[in-house]
């Protein structure tokens, strides 16, 4: 059984196109340390200082795309700099759906992944319901797609209302934010970091076993 502190916390936005673009290397890092992974889908924590893209100056959206392009190119990832439904008209069902396929011990990470695909790679529009069930149903199973609901049951709204009080109470304000234990990694360049930091984690565990 993994210790409970070999976990990295992944509070991202579905809509994100940095979580998007660190999202499978996030995963492999935490597989080559030996930690699980926890998704935990959010929105930009505005009481923490985060500003929505589309609110900031128009330098700084301008600059946005200068660095997804860079960034795009770096990692071979492909990305459209305007997908055709970005922004979204809405993130939750996305994100209450990870949530619930992740609760129900399914393919979470593949799904989310495929979601992410979708809007940045593919032009498809992950606030439609039909459109999230058939990612669901092809990346988890049939029992994934019928988990794809708006309104989502109450447990599910409780676990995306609980990820948001947690992202606030840990300083988050952007995302993707990575946490090792309460160390906070904001953004997908700090993922050599977040390497580094489940590396040392790792070590500490070790030597509390050895103690025991």
């Amino acid at each position: 059984m993994l210790p409970s502190d070999m976990t990295l916390r992944i509070f991202y936005g579905i809509s994100s196109p940095w979580a998007y673009l660190g999202a499978q290397r996030a995963v492999q890092i935490a597989q080559e340390a030996g930690a699980a992974v926890e998704l935990r889908p959010i929105r930009i924590i505005e009481a923490n200082g985060g500003i929505p893209l589309r609110t900031r100056p128009n330098a700084r959206q301008l600059y946005h795309e200068v660095e997804l392009d860079r960034w795009r190119r770096h990692l071979g990832i492909p990305l459209n700099l305007k997908p055709k439904f970005y922004p979204c008209r809405t993130i939750e069902p996305a994100a209450q759906a990870v949530i619930a396929i992740q609760k129900a011990g399914l393919d979470a990470i593949g799904f989310s992944y495929a979601v992410q695909r979708a809007l940045w790679a593919e032009d498809r529009d992950i606030a439609d319901l039909a459109t999230l069930r058939a990612i669901a149903r092809a990346t988890a199973g049939e029992e994934a797609e019928a988990l794809v609901q708006d309104p989502q049951p109450e447990p599910i709204l409780a676990e995306w209302r609980g990820n948001l009080a947690e992202a606030e109470r840990l300083g988050i304000f952007g995302t993707p934010t990575y946490v090792v234990g309460e160390e906070l990694f904001w953004g997908q360049d700090r993922l050599d970091f977040v390497a580094r930091a489940l590396a040392e984690q790792k070590k500490r565990e070790a030597h509390k076993e050895d103690a025991q």
